[in-house]
């Protein structure tokens, strides 16, 4: 059987996938890819393929693309200036707000790295990948983790970030969450021997977690799930105490509760969101009755995209006020609305409506299946994330074609304090992200093919240790590049207080 009748499947199983797939197989082709994102355990015929032979044709892979074959990184003659790819990506974002991109990813090398999402895709399409596609993050570094509360108030760990994500292959993800621990080791002074080590720390976590879960029941690995006190018999006995208190404040509150006295105020007798500009503020077209009558539209449009229990739920709250709010790095200049909603007994309810555009994947991965960019988010968190946000939904705005998914502005939202780890804790926080990075994979890819090409030596960790390195060296090189950019007035930043 061919590598591509044993793992080619549908990512979601949808017809519109299917029909789909052959266009996005040739998409794929670009990168040297032989097989179309999903699970790997259904055959083009239809027929199941056995465990064993998917972990044969993944270790038949190394035939095609040894494991030390990842650990290279050098730029090509012919590749982009990462200054033009970062001025060509602003178009059609909000200019006022673009200099305060670029004076957040004037901070640090980390903080650049969390901005340059297609930068970085552009660099990994040039290097070695096996063919195997998963639900891929597309922004996978490790501020894109943490701490948030599922519909029964439960506190899990996992990725919280997927404006990027699309089928693209699953080495992608792998390396890019890598580099960001050398790039998060060197931001906080510790050398790069022990950001190696963190990286080659979470890839090892990666390839063996992933191995238990190509072993799995499919029920089991979709039920699947890392909660907090599995993170916390991870850490040293003197902070647990520590983690454990911080987990059960954020799980006492939702979002909304924490972000109301902090986001609104009462203005003319009115309650409404408090304007602090340039982050926060209420655009002039917000104060005219065609805005309300346009917005009105795209709630209830959003409404028909979630399910009809939460759209019972919705419907006790009512709009207040809405504004739009800066969010994020790499994010800043995109159209990002908050919405507050209050219910009859004054319970604040914070919306964030957040526009979705093209994947910086879809270049060289192919293009998404579904037309509206919001739905792609949203499809895309629903099939990786063990659950997902009560409210998520999405929308086009049809008076101007853009393009928003939806969710809770923040729901107990815990958040790695990087800049406070000891290289001990940076380890720990890697092998966490890995292990959270290999569920995703396995739950939406075909962890029995590539965990046969990962196979059960160092390898391939290694050699991902070494790649982690060189591609921190050129993400500091694109940092000083930025920061020339600046100093010729070719960008303008803006610093934040």
């Amino acid at each position: 059987m061919s590598v591509a009748s044993a793992t080619s499947v549908s990512v979601a199983r949808l017809e519109a996938q299917r029909a789909a797939h052959g266009n996005q197989r040739a998409a794929h082709g670009k990168s040297g890819g032989t097989t179309a994102p999903g699970y790997g355990a259904v055959s083009e015929d239809g027929h199941i393929v056995a465990l064993d032979k998917r972990a044969q044709v993944g270790k038949a892979l190394r035939d095609k693309v040894s494991r030390a074959q990842h650990g290279a990184w050098k730029p090509g003659d012919h590749r982009p200036d990462p200054i033009e790819t970062l001025l060509a990506s602003d178009t059609d974002r909000l200019p006022e707000l673009v200099p305060i991109r670029y004076g957040r990813m004037l901070q640090s090398p980390f903080a650049f790295y969390r901005g340059t999402a297609g930068v970085m895709a552009a660099d990994l399409a040039a290097t070695p990948n096996t063919g195997v596609h998963v639900q891929a993050c597309g922004d996978c570094h490790l501020m894109n983790f943490g701490g948030f509360a599922t519909p029964e108030r439960n506190i899990l760990f996992d990725i919280n970030d997927f404006d990027e994500t699309l089928p693209a292959p699953w080495e992608w993800d792998v390396k890019r969450l890598a580099a960001s621990f050398v790039l998060a080791a060197r931001s906080i002074g510790l050398s790069d021997s022990m950001g190696r080590d963190a990286a080659i720390a979470c890839v090892r976590s990666y390839r063996k977690r992933l191995a238990d879960f190509s072993e799995m029941h499919p029920l089991d690995v979709w039920y699947a799930r890392i909660e907090f006190e599995d993170l916390i018999d991870l850490v040293p006995k003197a902070l647990k105490p520590f983690i454990r208190a911080r987990i059960t404040k954020a799980a006492k509150k939702d979002g909304s509760e924490v972000d109301f006295p902090k986001l609104t105020g009462m203005v003319g007798g009115r309650l409404s969101i408090r304007d602090a500009p340039p982050l926060i503020f209420h655009p002039e077209i917000s104060k005219t009755p065609e805005y309300q009558a346009a917005f009105d539209q795209v709630f209830s449009t959003y409404r028909e995209t979630i399910a009809e229990d939460r759209r019972a739920l919705l419907d006790q709250y009512r709009r207040v006020d809405e504004a739009i709010k800066v969010v994020g790095v790499g994010s800043v200049g995109r159209r990002c609305w908050i919405a507050l909603l209050m219910s009859a007994s004054n319970d604040p309810l914070f919306l964030q409506f957040k526009e979705a555009v093209a994947s910086v994947l879809e270049p060289y991965a192919g293009k998404s299946v579904y037309a509206n960019h919001g739905q792609r988010v949203v499809m895309g968190q629903r099939l990786v994330q063990p659950a997902s946000d009560l409210f998520l939904g999405w929308v086009t705005v049809e008076a101007t074609g853009k393009q928003f998914y939806v969710r809770q502005l923040r729901d107990a939202k815990i958040k790695p304090l990087v800049e406070s780890f000891t290289s001990d804790i940076l380890g720990i926080y890697a092998k966490a992200c890995g292990w959270v990075l290999a569920r995703a994979h396995a739950k939406a890819g075909d962890a029995a093919t590539i965990s046969g090409y990962l196979g059960g030596s160092d390898q391939f960790d290694d050699a991902v240790g070494d790649f982690a390195l060189a591609y921190a060296d050129q993400a500091e090189r694109d940092h000083a590049a930025l920061k020339a950019a600046v100093r010729e007035g070719r960008i303008s930043a803006y610093q934040e207080v």
